[in-house]
């Protein structure tokens, strides 16, 4: 192979440098940044993917943000990197904001009106006869909050990517004329 490694990299080496950059945290970001910049799909794809993983940030299911994400902008044709960054919205500052505000719409929803939901702490918090009350109005809270911050993202990210794309295929244009 022609840009193959003289020595494979261990199993321990290849985890390090997933959790720790061989170089600097500031030139991978740079590096992630300028991949993210080169995105070849439409506006339209690239805002429906991040407008898909801003919608999956509302739910309460964390550890499947990215998956879910994924499947979402794959099901209605959006871009699945787009997506993943999506994601990001949702985080430690936002969450509780999230959770909050969709506990309390659900409830709403569901007729059960505002307030604390009584949990006892003596037993397992992770049965399903603890968790379900606080889990259900949060899932079906989420679906009208990300609905709109979805729809609010969509329409602030795709005129910035058509912007970018417009200005960045001039520059090519200009270069190119240049170099004749």
């Amino acid at each position: 192979m022609l840009f193959r490694r003289r020595e494979a990299e261990s199993f321990f080496e290849r985890l390090r440098v997933s959790l720790w950059p061989r170089r600097s945290w500031s030139r991978s970001t740079r590096y992630v940044v300028h991949r993210i910049r080169r995105l070849s799909a439409t506006p339209h794809a690239v805002a429906l993917g991040f407008a898909a993983g801003v919608f999956v940030s509302c739910t309460p299911f964390l550890g499947f943000h990215l998956i879910m994400a994924s499947l979402v902008a794959w099901i209605v044709g959006g871009s699945i990197v787009a997506a993943v960054l999506g994601t990001f919205i949702g985080n430690p500052i936002t969450y509780p904001i999230f959770w909050f505000i969709t506990y309390e719409v659900g409830s709403l929803m569901l007729g059960r009106g505002a307030g604390k939901p009584h949990i006892d702490l003596s037993k397992e918090i992770f049965q399903t006869d603890q968790l379900w009350p606080i889990v259900q109005p949060m899932t079906l809270g989420a679906v009208p909050i990300g609905l709109a911050l979805g729809a609010l993202s969509y329409f602030l990210v795709r005129p910035a990517v058509n912007a970018y794309q417009h200005r960045r295929r001039s520059l090519r244009g200009r270069e190119a004329m240049d170099a004749r």
